[in-house]
């Protein structure tokens, strides 16, 4: 498998920490986001949707963050992170899709006003994020409501669900995301990050020193 991504994306990170969990090994081809390397046609012809990550497999090209982690999954029979018990296997779907149609966004805006504009010299617009501030907290209640009484979201250890959900919240100090009054998602945060595929994709290292340095 051949996996095109660059490491300081969302949807990247949780692949590569995803395949680390599922123990997946892979050749990589990193692309520069900043740099427009997705928009470029020899990627297009692999993704159509100018997005990154995609995965290649012989003749089977895949693109989708969450699909990628199920194939993988699934090509590798990892049982642990992705379950056969139906019920089990159905609630990691149904915290896939919410991710992806959901929660995604709603902490996406965060990182986009907090994060790639300041990166970019451009000023948050507080406004916005004010407006945008009720659609996440109603999201993340539905979140912190799940994790009550549990560690993880759909089993008594890390499945990939795990990983989808937290990819969004990946630089929540830096996305300054308002967590103050989910301590379930707090704590669950810190048992992901304490994993070691989530620990190896830190995205840190991988940022411009240029830009790291508007945060100092």
């Amino acid at each position: 498998m051949k996996l095109y991504y660059d490491p300081i994306t969302v949807n990247c990170r949780k692949v590569v920490a995803g395949l680390d969990l599922i123990g997946a090994s892979y050749d990589e081809e990193r692309l520069d986001y900043f740099a427009g390397d997705h928009k470029q046609p020899a990627y297009t012809a692999i993704n159509p949707n100018a997005e990154l990550p995609a995965l290649v497999d012989d003749d089977f090209v895949l693109w989708e963050s969450n699909a990628i982690m199920v194939y993988a999954s699934e090509k590798l029979g990892n049982k642990t992170v992705y379950p056969d018990d139906p019920k089990i296997r159905a609630d990691i779907t149904r915290w896939l899709l919410w991710e992806s149609s959901k929660w995604f966004g709603n902490c996406y805006t965060y990182l986009l006003e907090n994060v790639v504009k300041v990166m970019l010299d451009d000023a948050p617009d507080e406004a916005l994020l004010d407006d945008h501030a009720p659609t996440f907290h109603a999201q993340a209640q539905i979140l912190e409501d799940a994790l009550a009484g549990r560690e993880w979201l759909c089993d008594d250890h890390a499945t990939i669900a795990d990983i989808a959900v937290a990819a969004p919240m990946h630089l929540h100090a830096l996305q300054k995301l308002p967590l103050d009054d989910y301590p379930n998602i707090r704590a669950w945060m810190e048992r992901v990050e304490a994993l070691p595929c989530w620990q190896k994709s830190d995205p840190v290292p991988h940022i411009p020193p240029e830009f790291l340095a508007k945060f100092a």
